[in-house]
């Protein structure tokens, strides 16, 4: 019974955390930049997390710490 209780709450949460992806696909809103704004996002925390990540790469090269092995 724990288990299956378990794999009810995941399949709730999951209906919660998609709901907008619901509500854009039964065209609630037929707008181009509304429907594409979550990959927008996505993209911009990915080009943000790779600028970090690049700036810690040169910190460690210029500091002479880096791993070449």
């Amino acid at each position: 019974m724990l288990a299956n209780n378990i794999w009810k709450l995941t399949g709730e949460l999951f209906e919660w955390a998609f709901a907008p992806f619901k509500a854009l696909r039964l065209g609630t809103n037929d707008s181009w930049w509304a429907s594409n704004m979550v990959s927008f996002i996505l993209m911009a925390v990915g080009v943000v997390m790779f600028i970090y990540w690049m700036g810690l790469m040169r910190g460690y090269k210029k500091n002479g710490t880096e791993d070449v092995a």
